[in-house]
């Protein structure tokens, strides 16, 4: 990295309460998120306010303490913890001298540099079109130089420079690829069902551990980092389950949830997700290790609800019990299905649990409710 492209990658950060029971773990996030993107933080400004100021969301006070900061530390970006509208987002760059993005913004950026295949580019590139399409005045000044820096990877200049007839071109043209897409999926699923293939989708809370899990179980090799949003392209891998009759099984490994994540982003990545509404089971991978965990659970099953999953049954991943010194262990529901199992993707301790269960699906389905029934931690 240049050293122009890493001063242009330094950034503070804004996040202001308003009284919010996780604002404690939103702001967390926000430093991971930031950490995800590249961004190396200067410096911290918090705030409390009752409500957002229309114009300048933080208020004059403190957007004159965040430009005085700015001015000392030169600083090439301020990233707030918040949505901001167009409005606010211009006059917080007019006010303070520099780049302004919001939480929204840094998360699109992450998704842009992690987009692999040409789904995931195009479904990042709309999700971005659409949000800067209300934010075009105002937000390409310097882009021209800023082509490196966090907020403008992507689209970038170029689509910045584009007026909106050109911009709704676009965004139409993608749309259409992405139909095109999602009739090859539905070919692919139709496939599938005449093969009796069991379809399985793990989903969670990003960085609970998926894709371990998925790389423990079918050798994938799929890229693993302690980050947000380390992989971003839906994986699938042919697994073969025990028994006497072999059963083969199409597993999918799907991009992480978050609080808050923007919903442009679940717009434009439904075709994606959508796929986990066509799964005959859903593996829930919960991080046990974390103190939210169980907000965690209802943030994800938010989303599963929006892209029509929530009816699909679930076992839930109590994974990361090696960081507890928790032993495997199954629970199952009042029915006798299995409903939840501990496990550690990293050690693959209960991995052959979750194999066992997996064969056992077919007979006996598990609660789709299963995360709300049983919390291991309670139990220890």
């Amino acid at each position: 990295m240049s050293e122009a492209t890493a001063v242009a990658n330094t950034a503070l950060l804004v996040s202001l309460d308003f009284g919010a029971p996780d604002y404690a773990e939103s702001l967390e996030e926000l430093n991971l998120l930031a950490e995800s993107a590249g961004v190396r933080v200067t410096a911290l400004i918090e705030g409390k306010r009752q409500r957002p100021d229309p114009a300048l969301f933080a208020g004059s006070g403190k957007v004159e303490e965040i430009a005085a900061r700015v001015e000392e530390l030169e600083a090439p970006l301020v990233i707030f913890n918040h949505d901001l509208s167009p409005a606010q987002m211009r006059n917080l760059t007019a006010k303070i001298g520099t780049r302004v993005i919001d939480r929204t913004m840094l998360i699109l950026d992450i998704f842009a540099l992690r987009a692999q295949s040409h789904e995931g580019k195009v479904q990042v590139e709309l999700a971005q079109l659409k949000y800067l399409s209300t934010r075009l005045v105002g937000m390409n000044m310097d882009m021209g130089q800023q082509k490196f820096a966090v907020g403008a990877r992507g689209p970038g200049e170029t689509q910045l420079e584009l007026d909106r007839r050109k911009l709704d071109r676009r965004v139409h043209l993608l749309n259409d690829r992405l139909k095109q897409i999602k009739r090859q999926r539905e070919l692919q699923r139709r496939s599938r069902n005449r093969s009796d293939v069991l379809s399985v989708s793990i989903v969670g809370y990003t960085n609970a551990g998926k894709s371990t899990l998925f790389n423990r179980l079918t050798h994938a090799g799929t890229y693993v980092a302690n980050q947000l949003f380390a992989t971003l392209d839906t994986t699938a891998r042919k697994l073969f389950l025990p028994g006497d009759s072999p059963r083969q099984v199409v597993l999918s490994d799907t991009v992480g949830f978050i609080r808050h994540l923007p919903h442009g982003l679940v717009a434009a990545f439904r075709s994606t997700l959508e796929e986990t509404a066509q799964a005959d089971l859903l593996l829930h991978v919960v991080d046990v290790n974390s103190a939210e965990r169980n907000d965690q659970v209802t943030e994800v099953n938010k989303v599963l609800a929006e892209v029509g999953a929530q009816p699909i049954p679930q076992i839930v991943l109590y994974n990361k019990i090696d960081l507890q010194g928790m032993a495997a262990d199954v629970r199952r529901d009042e029915y006798g299905n299995i409903a939840a199992i501990q496990l550690s993707a990293k050690t693959g301790e209960g991995i052959d649990l979750l194999r066992d269960a997996l064969a056992a699906v077919r007979d006996a389905p598990p609660s789709k409710n299963a995360a709300e029934e049983w919390h291991p931690l309670n139990e220890h």
